[in-house]
C-alpha cells in the first residue's frame, strides 16, 4: 500500500491557469441564460410554456454529468485525465453556440420551437462535458487547504466570463451600432454576433487550460491517497452499476447539501426563465412605444442585469476565503442565500430599469457563494478516487430542482399568478430563503 502524502501547494497563477477555461464556459452559459427565453419567445413561445422548453438543459445535465465524471475518473491519455473532456466539450459547445441563434435555418425541417429546445439540449450537454471535469480538477490538483481558494478563483473567472457574455448583446447594439431589430422569427443581429464571439472566446480559454496545466498521473494520485479495496472492486463493475452504487453510498454531508442545492437552484431557474418577461411586463411595457422594440430593450437590459450580478459574484469570491476563515463555510453560505432571497423578493417593488441594478448586488453575493461554498464543503467529504463521479452525482441536486421547476413553474405562473412573470421571481426568492435555513443543518468542520 502506497504512503499517503500531502499534495504540494500551488501558486495563484497555476490555479488561474487551471481554471481559465471556466471564463469561456461561463460566457457561453451566460449567453444561453440571458437569451434563450428571448429567442424562444421570438419564435412564438408563451410565458407559461417557457419553463418546459428549458427542461431540455437540466435533463441533459442530469444524464451527462455523472457519466462524464465516472469515466473521467478512469481515463488516462497522453493529454491527461480531465483535459480530453475539456477539449471535446469546448468544440461541441462552440458549435452549439453558433447554431442556437440560427434556428431559423432548420425550420424547414422541424418546428422552430422544437429546434430551439433541441439546441438548448445540445448546448447544455456540451457545457456539462466541459464543466464537470473542471470541478473535479480542483479536487485532483489542490490540497484541502487550498480548495476554498481554488473554487473561489473559478468563481472569479466565472463572473468575468458571465459579465462579458451577458452584456455582449447590449454592447454590440449600443457601441458597435449592430442592429437590434427584433420581430416574430427574427433574431437581432447583436444577439447573433454575441453568440459567435462567445464561441471563439470559449475555445481560446479552454485551450489555455489544456496547454498550461499539468495533471497528476494515476501513480502520483495513488501516492496522495491510499488505494482502497472498495475502489478495486468497483472498477470491475460496469459504469452504470458503479454510479448507482456510489449514489447509494454518498456521504451524509452531500445529502444535506442536496436540500440546500434544491432550494437554491429552483430559485435560480425561476430567475433565468422568467426574468426577461418579468422585466418587460413589470418595467418596460409601462413606457410608451412599439411593444416589440420595448421587449428587445428589456431583453438587452436583462443581459446587463445578469452581467452585474455575475460581476458582483466575481468580486465577492475574492473575499470569500477571508470570510470563510472568520465565519466558516456554513455561516458564509447561509448568509449569502439570505441576502439573495431578499434581493429577489425586492424586485417586485422596483419599476425603474436603473434601480433594478440594486437587487442584483445581493443576487451576485448569493451566486458567488453558490458557485463556491457547496463544492468546497463537498470536496472535503469525498474520497479522491471518486472525486469526478461524486461531483457528477452532485449535479443531480442542481438539475432535479430545475426539472421540477420546468414541469410545474409554468403551471404555477398560469394557475396562481395569472401569467404575471414577476411573481415567479418572488417565488424564487422564497425558495432561496428556504435554502439559507436548510444550510444551518450542516455541521461546520
Amino acid at each position: 500500500m502506497l504512503k499517503n502524502i500531502e499534495k504540494p501547494i500551488l501558486t495563484t497563477s497555476q490555479i488561474i491557469n487551471m481554471s481559465m477555461g471556466f471564463l469561456g464556459i461561463q460566457m457561453g452559459f451566460a449567453l444561453q441564460n440571458s437569451n434563450a427565453s428571448r429567442i424562444l419567445q421570438i419564435f412564438g413561445a408563451d410565458v407559461e410554456h417557457l419553463s418546459l422548453f428549458w427542461l431540455a438543459a437540466p435533463i441533459t445535465g442530469m444524464l451527462v454529468q455523472p457519466i462524464v465524471g465516472h469515466y473521467s475518473d478512469r481515463t488516462w491519455t497522453r493529454l491527461g485525465r480531465r483535459r480530453p473532456f475539456f477539449l471535446v466539450g469546448a468544440v461541441l459547445t462552440a458549435i452549439a453556440l453558433t447554431f442556437m441563434p440560427n434556428i431559423a435555418l432548420f425550420t424547414t425541417l422541424l418546428p422552430p420551437l422544437l429546434v430551439g429546445a433541441g439546441m438548448l439540449m445540445i448546448m447544455d450537454a456540451s457545457i456539462n462535458i466541459t464543466m464537470e471535469p473542471f470541478r473535479a480538477l480542483i479536487g485532483d490538483n489542490l490540497p484541502s487547504s487550498q480548495r476554498s481558494l481554488g473554487f473561489s478563483v473559478q468563481t472569479v473567472l466565472i463572473g468575468i466570463g458571465a459579465v462579458i457574455g451577458s452584456a455582449l448583446p447590449y454592447l454590440f447594439g449600443k457601441y458597435f451600432e449592430i442592429s437590434t431589430h427584433s420581430g416574430t422569427g427574427i433574431v437581432p443581429q447583436n444577439v447573433l454576433y454575441s453568440f459567435y464571439f462567445g464561441a471563439i472566446i470559449l475555445l481560446i480559454s479552454v485551450l489555455w487550460t489544456v496547454f498550461t496545466t499539468k495533471e497528476y498521473k494515476p501513480s502520483e494520485l495513488e501516492a496522495f491517497e491510499r488505494a482502497s479495496t472498495e475502489q478495486a472492486s468497483v472498477e470491475k463493475k460496469s459504469g452504470l452499476l458503479t454510479i448507482i452504487e456510489d449514489f447509494k453510498k454518498m456521504p451524509a454531508t452531500m445529502r444535506k447539501l442536496g436540500w440546500v442545492q434544491f432550494f437554491s437552484w429552483f430559485a435560480l431557474f425561476m430567475m433565468w426563465v422568467y426574468m426577461t418577461p418579468a422585466v418587460a411586463d413589470h418595467v418596460f411595457y409601462k413606457q410608451q412605444g412599439d411593444r416589440d422594440q420595448l421587449y428587445s430593450q428589456a431583453a438587452d437590459w436583462v443581459g446587463i442585469l445578469f452581467g452585474v450580478y455575475n460581476g458582483i459574484s466575481a468580486v465577492y469570491a475574492i473575499f470569500l476565503p477571508r470570510l470563510v476563515h472568520q465565519w466558516g463555510r456554513v455561516k458564509c453560505h447561509s448568509f449569502a442565500l439570505l441576502v439573495g432571497g431578499i434581493s429577489l423578493l425586492s424586485l417586485f417593488l422596483i419599476d425603474s430599469p436603473t434601480l433594478l441594478i440594486l437587487p442584483m448586488i445581493g443576487i451576485g453575493i448569493a451566486w458567488g457563494s453558490i458557485l463556491t461554498m457547496p463544492y468546497a464543503i463537498l470536496s472535503d467529504s469525498l474520497p479522491g478516487s471518486k472525486m469526478g463521479v461524486y461531483m457528477g452525482i452532485f449535479n443531480f441536486f442542481i438539475t432535479f430542482p430545475q426539472i421540477v421547476c420546468g414541469f410545474f413553474g409554468g403551471l404555477i405562473i398560469k394557475t396562481f399568478f395569472n401569467n404575471v412573470a414577476i411573481y415567479g421571481i418572488m417565488l424564487g426568492g422564497l425558495f432561496m430563503l428556504l435554502g439559507a435555513i436548510a444550510m444551518r443543518r450542516i455541521p461546520e468542520k
